[in-house]
């Protein structure tokens, strides 16, 4: 027992936990110890699918299949935050798709043959999913069965590296359950019967208006002997339970302190910038300048005057445009500085055609330039392209070799200089694809533009202000203790403003104005009510100091909590059901409208064109519209009970239209039946207890 005290003293908690259940799997039965292994490790689950586990080494894995097919598709291998979203949906859906949905397809007694699978893939039934892939579609974009034989017998057969028959497999998978989704779709759309006493009812009920006037006693809410008893309250949410079923929540308090830069921070930025005017003014190494002393690179874009007003500022465009030579002045917007020097004026277009002869080879550059010579002397451009070019697919309105219309902001990289060439001279680019021969056949009107070199500095918090935010915010935490009653009295000690949020989800990642602050929401899912937080860093420049309030688990809402809203419902109930019986009283044996308004002391009220419509809007209470439809014609009918008023009516002049058919009928079921289509995947969601816990760890 010593020995085991020496390392629970070293190692804590954590190792006394495994030590105890590594004794314990001598006395327990290993089937109760795997089960509370398990309980235990599915915190760190991803999810849950129709009783499936989905492990995070298991998501993780499917992930990186994903990327790999993303990779494949794309052609490139850089990914934004963007692309990492869509790749991990693409994987959970995987999962569903597996575990949930085909699960359920096949239980319904669906099926999708090999026979079936290869006339979608190979077949006269070609799947949406290759005959759209632009892998597989030829030079017009229609798709070509060829390009997906020769995938598939020459470049999966021939990869060695296993990629492209991933990448194959996953198609198949694809086209398979879409097919699944195709078929099981089809049981609510193709089964949208309307019955023909259905249907008549509907088209006589939609066509049908009448004129609806009425007398409306509201509620008496101050009345002392309508009464809810808590019996009651817990009778109505033991009933109605599902209805208060609540996802996990947290309820919390947080300051925060943003890093921003000194006065004395501005001025320093401020001074440098003065200092580096006169090297920017002079510098014949623009680009390398820049590089050294500017937070934006040298561009050759040409700016026309708004441009440079909307991009930068006004007073920057008036100055480039006015004629002034040399640098302008330092101008500052916030804490950033910026000044301009113009490095050339022209007359430039905004858009150029242009047509190209990409070369390829050791002998590109030589070959280009001699195609060049004979395309200057007059030789046909489209000839020498479908001759000598490495790019066949190009041809803009027909015309082999044709780039078609480009801008500065669209445009092949390395083809700026076709902005400013001129038409109908031929000249020889080089790029990252081989060697180009260019030829500009068309431009825009040409408008006075400018190239501006830019330099510019944005004012940030130097070593010592960071250090003084940080200490006002470890000032904060230090008062508040770790808890949020010392929460509560830093705030009043210190004057900070505190930010109240509730129901922060796992998927919280923003808070107030500040993104990507998914390290507090860990801290708070991670913690018990009452808990403050240490100073919690945020993208480097936010320091949180976070309080627990509350936790709602997820689960069914404490019947405490929703007792208020309970009874709000209950109350009406009883009111309803007390102001229907004394306006009955107070009108029994009452014909006329008016003299009911009179004796309930209530004003008459009318309402033309009334649709007894189920499905249309109305002006009117459902309640009312409901039983006005049902009411005899010029009769006085009612107490009906609305929800906050009981009603006593009289229909008259009931009209038939005709604007509404059969047809109408029918599209409307129809379009029932697809909503009802869209609901598959979120029912069955919920049938199977999908449990999502991505947000957990991403």
């Amino acid at each position: 027992m010593a020995v085991l005290q020496n390392i629970r003293v070293k190692f804590g908690l954590a190792i006394s936990i495994i030590i105890a259940l590594a004794l314990l799997s001598f006395i327990i039965d290993p089937n109760t110890l795997e089960s509370a292994l398990n309980s235990m490790s599915s915190k760190y689950d991803v999810g849950q699918i129709a009783g499936k586990r989905v492990s995070y080494t298991d998501f993780q894995e499917n992930v990186d299949k994903f990327t790999t097919i993303h990779q494949i598709a794309t052609g490139s291998s850089v990914q934004n935050e963007q692309n990492q979203l869509q790749i991990r949906n693409a994987a959970w859906q995987d999962f569903l798709d597996r575990y949930m949905f085909t699960k359920n397809c096949k239980e319904a007694g669906l099926r999708v043959g090999a026979d079936e699978v290869v006339d979608l893939t190979t077949g006269n039934n070609i799947s949406p999913v290759l005959a759209q892939n632009p892998a597989f579609a030829d030079e017009t974009g229609a798709y070509s069965p060829d390009l997906l034989r020769d995938f598939v017998q020459n470049d999966v057969a021939s990869d060695e590296s296993g990629r492209l028959k991933l990448f194959w497999n996953y198609l198949q998978n694809s086209v398979m359950v879409q097919k699944f989704y195709d078929k099981y779709g089809a049981l609510f759309t193709n089964s949208a019967y309307l019955p023909q006493v259905f249907s008549d009812r509907l088209v006589a009920e939609t066509n049908t208006t009448a004129k609806v006037d009425y007398v409306m006693v509201p509620f008496n809410y101050n009345d002392s002997t309508v009464k809810v008893t808590n019996a009651e309250i817990k009778a109505y949410y033991k009933a109605h339970k599902k209805d208060y079923k609540q996802a996990a929540g947290r309820d919390i308090e947080y300051v925060v302190y943003e890093v921003v830069p000194s006065e004395a921070d501005i001025q320093k930025t401020s001074d440098d910038m003065e200092a580096a005017a006169a090297e920017f003014a002079t510098t014949t190494n623009m680009k390398a300048f820049l590089l050294r002393n500017s937070e934006r690179s040298y561009s050759e874009y040409w700016y026309t005057k708004n441009e440079l007003a909307s991009n930068l500022s006004s007073d920057i465009a008036e100055f480039v445009f006015s004629g002034a030579k040399g640098v302008s002045p330092v101008y500052k917007n916030g804490d950033m500085f910026r000044c301009v020097r113009t490095m050339d004026s022209a007359m430039v277009s905004d858009s150029v055609y242009v047509k190209h002869i990409l070369l390829q080879g050791m002998d590109a550059k030589a070959k280009a330039d001699s195609l060049c010579a004979v395309a200057a002397k007059g030789g046909s451009f489209s000839n020498l392209v479908a001759m000598y070019s490495a790019d066949q697919n190009s041809a803009a309105d027909g015309e082999l070799g044709n780039l078609g219309w480009f801008t500065q902001n669209y445009l092949i990289p390395g083809f700026e200089p076709a902005i400013t060439a001129e038409v109908g001279k031929p000249f020889v680019l080089n790029t990252q694809y081989g060697s180009h021969v260019v030829l500009v056949s068309k431009r825009t009107k040409p408008v006075a533009k400018k190239q501006v070199a830019i330099l510019e500095k944005t004012a940030l918090a130097s070593k010592k202000t960071f250090n003084e935010f940080y200490s006002q915010a470890n000032r904060f935490a230090t008062l508040a203790g770790g808890t949020y009653e010392g929460y509560k009295k830093a705030i009043d000690s210190t004057g900070v403003y505190s930010h109240p949020m509730n129901n922060v989800t796992e998927a919280t990642a923003n808070y107030g104005s500040v993104s990507q602050a998914k390290e507090i929401t860990r801290w708070v899912y991670d913690n018990k009510p009452g808990k403050a937080s240490n100073i919690i860093t945020v993208n480097n420049n936010f320091f949180f100091v976070v309080a627990l309030k509350a936790v709602r688990e997820e689960g069914y809402q404490p019947v405490n909590e929703v007792a208020p809203m309970i009874d709000d419902i209950l109350r009406t109930r009883k009111l309803q059901e007390v102001t229907c019986k004394d306006v009955a009283a107070k009108i029994e044996g009452m014909t006329d409208l008016e003299e009911i308004a009179t004796a309930l002391k209530a004003g008459s009220n009318s309402r033309e064109d009334v649709s007894f419509n189920t499905s249309g809007a109305s002006m009117l209470e459902p309640a009312l519209v409901g039983a006005a439809a049902a009411a005899p014609e010029g009769q006085v009918c009612g107490p009906v009970a609305g929800q906050a008023c009981v009603y006593v009516f009289k229909v008259s002049d009931r009209a038939s239209g005709s604007f509404y058919t059969a047809e109408d009928a029918a599209t409307t079921e129809k379009q029932k039946a697809q909503y009802s289509a869209q609901m598959i995947v979120p029912t069955m969601m919920e049938y199977d207890n999908v449990k999502d816990n991505r947000a957990r760890f991403f």
